[in-house]
């Protein structure tokens, strides 16, 4: 489908099904619509011409791979609906910035790694899993005190016991970072 350049959900549609953009790489933009509650595995997976999208406020669930390597998405508003975001579901896209919204409950693994643009990690505030204590410029997992993903400008908090598998991965913008005695493990790949 990379002739695609444009496609109009209607209302009529509850869910995005695995596969169902797979590698439109001409479609620029989508209007998804309040109907859906579910973005499925891979379905925007290399849609390299996609500059933007709405994710409405109906959607509770981001699949695995749902934007992978989706490198013209610089900028994505995740709302407040949605509570789960699926293994590498932003990993190789063009993000600058990410907030993450008190309702996210599940962060996959790797989901935002290789985003060599990614200059801004934000947890809001009352989230019950993660958080960016302090400023840091990153996602921690609460319970664990886990660092899960960083960029550039990442300082990390004393409070900090380990930093996760491909936190910093394929972060072309680090040139400096300071790890504090508090870590006692780092994971593959960060």
């Amino acid at each position: 489908c990379s002739g695609l350049t444009s496609i109009e959900i209607p209302n009529s549609v509850t869910s995005i099904g695995n596969y169902a953009f797979y590698s439109c790489s001409g479609l620029t933009s989508i209007e998804i619509p309040n109907s859906v509650t579910s973005i499925g595995n891979y379905a925007f997976y290399s849609c390299s011409g996609l500059t933007s999208i709405e994710i409405p406020n109906s959607v509770t669930s981001i699949g695995n791979y749902a934007f992978y390597s989706c490198s013209g998405l610089t900028s994505i508003e995740i709302p407040n609906s949605v509570t789960s975001i699926g293994n590498s579901a932003f990993s190789w896209s063009g993000l600058t910035s990410i907030e993450i919204p008190n309702s996210v409950t599940s962060i996959g693994n790797e989901a935002f790694s290789s985003c060599d643009g990614l200059e801004s990690f934000v947890v809001e505030g009352g989230n019950p899993n993660y958080d960016s204590r302090n400023n840091c410029n990153a996602i921690i997992e609460t319970q664990t005190n886990t660092l899960l993903y960083g960029c550039m400008n990442t300082i990390i908090p004393n409070s900090v016991t380990s930093i996760g598998n491909y936190a910093f991965y394929s972060c072309d913008g680090l040139t400096s970072i300071e790890i504090p005695n508090s870590v006692t493990s780092i994971g593959n790949s960060a």
